[in-house]
């Protein structure tokens, strides 16, 4: 039995535990290697730093070859480097198959991520399903044996965002509002006044997540979310890049995953 996929809508319902069947296993590695001494002579630890350091320098450049900053190229091989104590976020708002969930332990296995620990939130429509859904996802992460050291499930996703936050949001997409009726050469490139009423409740729950990001993770190691779906039909491409920026902005490294609601996680009974 594989694991049931939801739908691929925000209006769905929060992950529950799935029906379970065999399936592939899904396994990820790698590594880094310290780069050899000039001639190929092998020195102790502290000349292979050294070397390590302006090898990334070299490695990695900016426009016309330019030099980046230290920062940049931090942010560039975290992912290389070993990190301090910490957590890896995961926000699994909708069943796509486990990817969002799959991807984060994968990282937490590996040697750079081994000291972060691994703590997944999910959603609830009611405050009275807290506990309910709080043990099929303990449930859920037990017969998949991965391993997390918390379980938080968030109950007022829908909750009306703070008027402050609704003005942040008002500030970024200003210069791409439309004045009045789009016209065809301006469909696609300005957010008139009709989408963004009609996808109101779309644009709260999002500005309302971000204000959820910031009370829960934002001293994370890393965040792990799922990303919402797009509506071609109905929402804009910039309408939606304001979504995503709200989500992401000021806030630890972030992954938006969206899987092909195609069972990625496996159990052998």
């Amino acid at each position: 039995m594989t694991v049931k996929d939801g739908t691929d809508s925000e209006s769905s319902t929060p992950p529950s535990s799935p029906k379970l069947d065999c399936g592939g296993v899904v396994g990820a590695g790698g590594g880094t290697e310290d780069t050899a001494a000039p001639g190929g002579a092998e020195e102790d630890g502290g000349d292979r730093r050294k070397h390590r350091l302006p090898s990334m320098v070299n490695l990695y450049r900016g426009p016309g070859g330019s030099e980046l900053s230290k920062d940049v190229l931090n942010n560039i091989t975290m992912f290389m480097r070993k990190q301090r104590k910490g957590t890896i976020d995961v926000w699994w708002l909708y069943d796509d198959g486990g990817l969002t969930l799959l991807v984060p332990y994968i990282l937490s296995t590996r040697s750079q991520w081994s000291q972060c620990k691994l703590r997944v939130f999910a959603l609830a429509n009611r405050k009275d399903e807290l506990d309910i859904e709080q043990r099929s996802m303990a449930n859920l992460l037990a017969k998949f044996r991965i391993d997390y050291s918390d379980v938080i499930v968030i109950p007022d996703v829908a909750k009306k965002a703070q008027e402050s936050s609704k003005l942040a949001f008002d500030q970024l997409i200003e210069n791409f509002k439309a004045p009045g009726e789009i016209s065809e050469e301006d469909e696609g490139v300005l957010i008139s006044e009709a989408e963004l009423l009609g996808q109101r409740e779309k644009t709260n729950r999002h500005i309302r997540l971000k204000e959820l990001l910031v009370e829960n993770s934002k001293d994370s190691s890393l965040i792990v979310m799922t990303l919402p779906m797009p509506r071609k039909t109905s929402v804009s491409a910039l309408l939606y890049m304001a979504w995503l920026d709200t989500l992401t902005s000021d806030l630890p490294p972030f992954i938006l995953i969206r899987g092909n609601q195609t069972s990625v996680l496996t159990y052998y009974s």
